[in-house]
């Protein structure tokens, strides 16, 4: 996925794909985290996504600090609250809650984050985060108090990043959430893909390579999985070579 001005323009150009891993570090051990390490060595990804909707230990800058002692990959915080900052990783998704209509996760966190956001050295990526319903309620919405689109609203969810572009943010997220029982429909991600010039995320639900090859194909720059790799390590090198063949066929590189 693209961080700066540049490498969005690159985006436009090439059209490469992105894959992500996401890391909740309640769901980790070392011994799990050296595992994922292990398969990345000769399956590699682009960006470690660490953080969660609900954060129950202290384990995240534990996690962190050995990402850094043992990959290259950047890594990239994907916070629930300010409490959730560690200067130790490379950046941060700075996420607007777009999809809903609590102040708290549209501003107030941002307020209260701003002074040591400032004051770090993170990247911060400004980030419209769009939670669509995935046949459950997950974490994220409950956490959030916030209402997910509607499955089969894609028009919603085009307006919804199409503002967030407007208000100047510089990537949108459309998340099925951590849970869900099913991806994030093709024709949305296809809606929103055509609404927006900003690259665009899409997690949540992607639990097979048909599931991943789907939302490349619909127009995600970067597919974001998390829950399916910590119960099965083998699927990161399964997507980790779709989304490298993908490229391939565009001539591409990682």
């Amino acid at each position: 996925m693209p961080f700066n001005n540049h490498q969005q323009k690159q985006q436009s150009k090439t059209g490469r794909k992105h894959f992500a891993v996401l890391l909740d570090p309640d769901n980790l051990t070392e011994a799990s985290c050296l595992n994922l390490l292990d398969v990345i060595a000769s399956h590699p990804i682009d960006f470690f996504f660490v953080g969660g909707s609900l954060i129950t230990t202290d384990n995240q800058s534990h996690i962190i600090r050995l990402l850094k002692e043992n990959s290259a990959t950047p890594i990239i915080l994907f916070p629930s609250s300010g409490q959730h900052i560690d200067k130790q990783a490379d950046g941060i998704l700075l996420l607007s809650l777009i999809s809903g209509r609590n102040p708290e996760f549209l501003i107030g966190q941002h307020v209260v984050s701003a002074p040591a956001l400032k004051a770090s050295r993170l990247q911060v990526y400004p980030t419209g985060y769009i939670l669509v319903d995935s046949g459950r309620q997950t974490t994220a919405s409950y956490m959030s108090s916030t209402t997910p689109i509607p499955y089969d609203k894609p028009a919603i969810a085009a307006c919804t990043a199409m503002a967030g572009e407007l208000l100047g943010l510089r990537y949108i997220y459309l998340d099925g959430g951590s849970g869900a029982l099913k991806p994030v429909a093709s024709e949305m991600i296809a809606a929103v893909r055509e609404a927006v010039d900003i690259p665009l995320i899409v997690g949540g639900g992607i639990n097979t390579t048909h599931k991943a090859k789907a939302a490349l194909e619909a127009g995600a720059d970067v597919i974001v999985v998390g829950n399916h790799i910590e119960k099965n390590p083998g699927f990161l090198a399964e997507v980790s070579s779709l989304v490298s063949s993908y490229n391939v066929a565009l001539d591409v590189h990682r």
